[in-house]
């Protein structure tokens, strides 16, 4: 039998300290734990990419990542990013454009869309294509996500100029 582990991290900004199986991934950590339920479990083998988060800038799948590695890290689920409102223009794009559909896929698919906004900032549709590759949608056929997404952008890019 395990021993619990103490761990201590940033959870959309919030100290957190918690003692946790060494075992528990992070999906689990964050949804059972935390209640913080946008991040959903899918596959639990990081093909679907409905548990995607940001750790430390950089998305992963929690669903793969212990939360034990997660250590001393600023962990960023979707409820942080739409109550800073840092996605509430891609959120409203994905609205408009009905790229919600069921909305199993949504947390996963505006933490993809953004980290990818954040890295280039006018994305042409292959690119948004590629980038969003590893995240299933089994409702929309990817066409609505795809305008949403380049919406957004060009939306951002004009606000900038």
């Amino acid at each position: 039998m395990s021993v619990p582990v103490s761990i201590s991290l940033l959870v959309n900004g919030e100290l957190i300290d918690a003692f946790v199986l060494p075992r528990l991934n992070l999906a689990d950590f964050l949804r059972e734990n935390l209640k913080l339920t946008g991040t959903h479990i899918g596959c639990e083998h990081g093909v679907c990419g409905a548990c995607t988060v940001r750790v430390d800038g950089e998305i992963v799948r929690s669903c793969l990542m212990l939360t034990v590695q997660a250590q001393g890290a600023s962990v960023e689920t979707i409820e942080g990013l739409s109550d800073s409102g840092e996605v509430a223009d891609l959120q409203a794009a994905f609205r408009e454009r009905n790229a919600l559909q069921c909305g199993y896929c949504t947390p996963g698919m505006l933490m993809t869309a953004q980290d990818l906004l954040k890295r280039l900032s006018v994305p042409d549709r292959q690119a948004i294509r590629e980038h969003l590759s590893g995240n299933y949608c089994r409702c929309t056929g990817y066409q609505a996500i795809v305008d949403a997404v380049e919406a957004t952008a060009k939306t951002r890019a004009e606000r900038r100029a």
